[in-house]
């Protein structure tokens, strides 16, 4: 991974530490929405909204498009994809080490049944 998909990893990762934004990504994750629908569930102004989603765009976690009059906002599921992949790779060497420990004390705990078994 070079410095700028380490940048992009920060801006991804800060962005998303704002439950705000996360609502506004789970919103997203059902479809596109313009800014008014975005803004619908939160106590906070539509420009505070559209703060959140410049966030969430300069992190490429979303986009906009037009559509004549609106401007709705559309996840971007390649990126949440490259934060899934980026997450997997050290949670399956974690899943790895574990196995490797629960192998080791069941052998140990194997190890000692036939111990207490074997009364030589």
């Amino acid at each position: 991974m070079n410095t700028s998909d380490d940048d992009l990893l920060d801006r991804a990762f800060l962005a998303l530490a704002d439950p705000a934004r996360r609502r506004i990504i789970a919103r997203l994750s059902r479809g596109p929405a313009t800014v008014n629908e975005l803004a619908e569930p939160f106590a906070i102004s539509k420009q505070a909204v559209s703060k959140h989603i410049q966030v969430l765009e300069q992190a490429q976690l979303v986009t906009r498009s037009r559509d004549a009059q609106r401007r709705p906002v559309h996840l971007d599921p390649a990126r949440l994809e490259a934060l899934t992949a980026w997450i997997d790779r050290y949670r399956l060497v974690r899943e790895e080490q574990f196995r490797n420990l629960d192998a080791v004390l069941s052998e140990q705990a194997a190890s000692r049944g036939r111990q207490t078994k074997d009364p030589s």
